[in-house]
């Protein structure tokens, strides 16, 4: 009888982005349970890495009450599925997981920390992140922060003083590096998308925190002097959680040299529907599910991130051979080794972005030298088979110390 083991994440895209295929991979030797809260993208998950999954509402904001329902539903189902392990990623997901294995006497209780909010929180709000943050690792048997900037962070804020376990070089997946390659296929797809002059790609969230107020910015002031360059948004708009400056959605809708390949989910504005469906310069696909043609078809990676835990979209960058500029945080200044396979800049910084862009511009010797090592560095270092067998050496070890 194969040991079982639950993997919990608060909104179901965490899973089926973050953890494609090791789901799979792990059933190989584990009963497997993915859970998360409702949505087309845990049925994805069921059917793509073949585990059962179960969806428990969990809400990624403040909500007591929700929190406390999501909880008693948590040590419900555990107490009926007896797993050896459960992992978690997420913050909501891993307070409530840890907290219901820890109830439920779950001998192996594992949680992932991704992008931390409590370094760049202030107040009261810094304060409570803080304080769940401890009690999920007060309820957690295993601590795996994703890079050793969650880890410097995680110590520097006292959050805990027993052992963090790093998994390989860092990441939660690693990378499909036979996926994210320049074949043919992905070549003559980018084709369509593909600028005369220079492209900068950008592929997130397009919210606040992502730094797009700062790179629109950048980028308009750069046009003007450059009018052959462009920029490729690949993401959706989240107006309710971390919205943009009104000017830099107007710079996003009306800027003839930005391309716009998402739909934002605020479709009240009906301005913003009618500049995607008919300006010029906007080519509306909806949300990319294959982000690879236009990574292929771009000339560069921009990344002006607040902060991040180990952002995978730079791992995809670089595998497809790009240079990335990324700011100086968690996660990016671990995978870009500045000068090397890309510029480190500060962040929340317009200025330096927009000069080390002009540079990418009017460089061309610079782009070429440091896309030669940008997919490389990550073939070296991420390639997601090592990491599998990371993470699977780290189940085995924790499951024969329970034997012991």
């Amino acid at each position: 009888m194969k040991p079982k083991v639950i993997r919990i994440s608060t909104v179901p895209l965490s899973l089926h982005l973050l953890l494609q295929g090791q789901l799979k991979m792990l059933s190989d030797t584990y009963e497997v349970l993915a859970v998360s809260s409702p949505g087309k993208e845990l049925d994805k998950v069921a059917e793509r890495e073949n585990v059962r999954t179960c969806a428990i509402p969990m809400e990624r904001h403040i909500a007591p009450l929700q929190d406390l329902t999501a909880l008693i539903r948590l040590i419900i189902l555990f107490r009926k599925e007896k797993p050896q392990i459960v992992h978690s990623l997420t913050p909501k997901a891993g307070l409530l997981a840890m907290m219901a294995a820890r109830i439920c006497r779950v001998p192996i209780r594992i949680h992932t920390f991704t992008g931390l909010v409590f370094p760049s929180a202030t107040g009261w709000k810094q304060q409570l992140l803080i304080t769940t943050d401890k009690l999920t690792c007060a309820c957690a048997t295993y601590l795996n922060p994703e890079g050793k900037g969650v880890a410097r962070d995680l110590e520097r804020f006292h959050i805990t003083s027993r052992a963090l376990h790093l998994i390989g070089n860092g990441n939660i997946n690693g990378i499909d590096l036979v996926y994210f390659d320049r074949t043919p296929e992905v070549m003559k797809k980018a084709d369509y998308y593909k600028e005369k002059g220079f492209t900068f790609c950008f592929v997130g969230r397009l919210v606040r925190d992502k730094g797009i107020n700062e790179l629109v910015s950048a980028f308009a002031r750069l046009q003007q002097e450059f009018t052959n360059c462009h920029l490729c948004l690949v993401g959706d708009f989240e107006a309710e959680l971390d919205p943009v400056t009104p000017e830099t959605a107007e710079h996003i809708h009306k800027h003839p040299a930005i391309k716009f390949m998402g739909w934002q989910e605020d479709r009240s504005e009906e301005h913003t529907s009618e500049h995607i469906h008919k300006h010029p310069a906007i080519k509306f696909m909806g949300w990319q599910e294959d982000i690879r043609p236009f990574l292929a078809a771009a000339d560069a990676f921009v990344f002006p991130s607040y902060r991040e835990g180990f952002p995978n979209v730079i791992l995809q960058a670089g595998a497809m051979g790009l240079p990335c500029i990324v700011t100086n945080i968690n996660g990016c200044n671990e995978i870009i080794e500045n000068g090397k396979n890309g510029i480190i800049i500060p962040p929340h910084d317009s200025e330096y972005l927009y000069r080390t862009m002009r540079e990418f511009v009017s460089s061309p010797r610079l782009v070429k030298q440091l896309a030669s090592a940008a997919r490389p560095r990550i073939v070296q270092r991420y390639d997601r088979r090592t990491l599998w067998e990371a993470l699977r050496n780290v189940y085995q070890e924790q499951i024969s110390n329970l034997i012991k």
